[in-house]
């Protein structure tokens, strides 16, 4: 069994189509949570949402997440994430980020018609910065 942290956790959540299923606060303090599709750039998560979507005003509000990247084929495995979020509007380089994030989860012939389908004027960008991983790769022995 493969313990995952903060120095090696980069190779697990980046293999093959992995969704990241976000944790947010809503206003009255019950969590929420919803799949997405991301891609690591550098150290940090990066993800696009709709500024009106339960999680980006969650996030608008408070920028405190916890992050799962599962692999759900067995001898399974876990990556959990606590971060920061950091939500950018309207930025010139989302219909980019959209197309990236396509091409991972739909593949590159269709990720720029997916890449314009996801950006919108309510699209926003979000950036994790994780402060803790932990989790297992490989969990049964």
């Amino acid at each position: 069994m493969a313990e995952i942290n903060m120095t090696n956790y980069k190779p697990f959540v980046t293999e093959g189509t992995r969704t990241l299923k976000v944790a947010t606060v809503r206003k009255n303090g019950r969590p929420h949570i919803a799949p997405v599709w991301f891609v690591l750039d550098g150290d940090t998560l990066v993800f696009a949402t709709s500024e009106n979507s339960v999680k980006g005003k969650n996030l608008e509000r408070d920028p405190t997440v916890c992050l799962l990247v599962e692999d759900e084929r067995p001898p399974y495995g876990y990556a959990l994430i606590d971060g920061h979020a950091t939500v950018s509007p309207n930025r010139e380089d989302l219909l980019d980020w959209n197309t990236r994030l396509a091409a991972r989860y739909v593949g590159r012939e269709q990720a720029a018609a997916f890449g314009r389908r996801n950006t919108t004027d309510d699209t926003i960008l979000v950036r994790i910065t994780p402060e803790k991983v932990t989790g297992y790769d490989n969990i049964i022995e």
